[in-house]
């Protein structure tokens, strides 16, 4: 049996209470999970500096260099976990066993994060926008244009109570490290295999195991991360994100809400665009946060919905081992039941409308025993008024929303990912200008297609050090 301990400032630590992980379909254990607690967490966060001071014994260059290689190692090699060993295909085999992602998604997804450890060097020099790193490490410095400028870390180390949907989000975390920052992560209870895998790829790269906390555990771990480290992150729904709005030692990140926008200058070609409405709304199971949740479009609504809707009616759910396999599961009973109730009840609002039903042999919600699945829902709505109209789901769904033009960015609400189909100079302004919008595409760009080079949802430099006044007097003449 696999035995995967509590990881304490980088030594396992065996716990007397355990969890086990199974296989979503089968029910099997495939592992055995020693639970922190929040006394155990609290007690930890005390000796947290020795983390940043560990890290500053080598350069953001040298630490760079050690991300590359943990990079290569995370996709190639075979590196402990627990009691054994783990090859890069048991990695897909068991991630894909608990969170219900396809075993293809979980090789691309690992392949993200690779990348951006890869580059991590390159990534870290767009983040600060070229600043000299040894600012950071030394607090002070100056910058080329010859100004004495310093920056201050904010905390030594970041904690994270990360999630179960999509492997893809522990891009967020990756660059702590290399910026002399230890991490201090609780992991989802069916994904800790990514936080596993990429702390043991980066201590066989060089990196101190000493800079990490892995706590898997109860509720109450998060809530004792969150209160004794300076700085964290975390995912949720709106909830937590209302939760953690006001408060700044907190990075919240939750739905996004992304959404592709039709020009009225480009929308009667609207039919040029249609793998990139697809793609958007489909692409990684429908599961991130930067998938499309909505179409919006002046005209053209109830074409855009039915194409649409053509293409993604038919899909159905396959094996988690076939490689053509598009549909995650639900991995916890009841959670795809609720969501497909609700939507069931907003259908009856006025002005909305399934378009998927007709092309989709059978229902929405596919129950089995012990897993469920969503099958792709496309809705129009005649108005941007329903429920339906700006709602995110975990699975493929969207609306086709018909707008002018004119009103859409008041309207659409709070957007993660905006895609722009247009060339008007004078809409792309206004665009530009919109403070509700995060990451804005203009042009013919997937919601899905991200640049590692720029933030993904909140410059982690920003969060994690702050600018401040510094003079350095020079030493006195002799």
């Amino acid at each position: 049996m696999l035995e995967i301990p509590v990881i304490r400032w980088g030594k396992p630590y065996t716990s007397m209470d355990k969890a086990p992980v199974v296989h979503f379909e089968t029910g099997e254990e495939l592992a055995q999970m020693d639970q922190a607690n929040g006394g155990l967490i609290k007690m930890d966060m005390r000796k947290a500096a020795n983390a940043r001071n560990r890290l500053r014994e080598f350069s953001i260059e040298q630490l760079c260099e050690m991300c590359a290689k943990a990079g290569e190692l995370f996709m190639s090699a075979d590196l402990p976990l627990g009691n054994g060993m783990q090859s890069p295909a048991d990695f897909c085999r068991i991630q894909s066993a608990t969170t219900g992602l396809p075993e293809h998604m979980c090789a691309f997804n690992m392949k993200k994060n690779a990348f951006v450890m890869q580059h991590m060097k390159e990534v870290l020099e767009a983040l600060t926008r070229g600043l000299p790193f040894e600012i950071l490490s030394r607090g002070y410095g100056m910058e080329d244009r010859g100004v004495m400028v310093s920056y201050q870390a904010t905390a030594p180390v970041l904690g994270a109570v990360l999630p179960n949907n999509s492997p893809g989000v522990h891009t967020l975390w990756l660059p702590l490290i290399p910026l002399q920052l230890g991490l201090v992560l609780k992991p989802g209870s069916q994904e800790p295999w990514t936080p596993y895998r990429m702390f043991a790829a980066m201590v066989e790269a060089g990196i101190p195991a000493e800079v990490f906390c892995l706590y898997p555990g109860p509720r109450e771990c998060g809530a004792a991360l969150m209160e004794t480290c300076e700085r964290s992150m975390i995912f949720g729904g709106q909830q937590t994100i209302d939760q953690y709005a006001a408060n700044p030692r907190v990075q919240a990140h939750g739905p996004g809400f992304s959404k592709v926008l039709i020009g009225d200058d480009l929308v009667d070609r609207w039919e040029d665009h249609l793998d990139l409405l697809v793609d958007s709304i489909f692409a990684n199971s429908g599961r991130s946060c930067i998938n499309a949740s909505g179409i919006w479009a002046s005209r053209h609504t109830e074409e855009i919905v039915e194409a649409i809707a053509e293409k993604l009616g038919p899909v159905a759910p396959l094996p988690m081992t076939d490689p053509n396999a598009s549909l995650a599961a639900f991995t916890t009973k009841g959670v795809a039941e609720a969501m497909n109730d609700q939507i069931e009840e907003k259908l009856g609002e006025h002005g909305v409308t399934e378009v998927t039903a007709k092309y989709r042999d059978g229902d929405r919600w596919v129950s089995e025993d012990r897993y469920d699945f969503l099958r792709p829902t496309i809705v129009h709505c005649s108005s941007p008024e329903p429920f339906l109209a700006n709602s995110e789901y975990m699975f493929p769904f969207a609306s086709v929303v018909e707008c002018p033009q004119d009103k859409m960015i008041r309207t659409i609400g709070s957007t993660l990912v905006c895609s722009v189909l247009t060339e008007d100079e004078n809409w792309s302004r206004q665009l530009l200008d919109a403070t509700n919008i995060d990451r804005l595409n203009i042009g013919p760009v997937k919601t899905m297609q991200l640049n590692w080079l720029q933030p993904h949802e909140g410059n982690i430099i920003d969060f994690m050090f702050r600018n401040r006044a510094f003079q350095n007097s020079p030493p006195p003449a002799h």
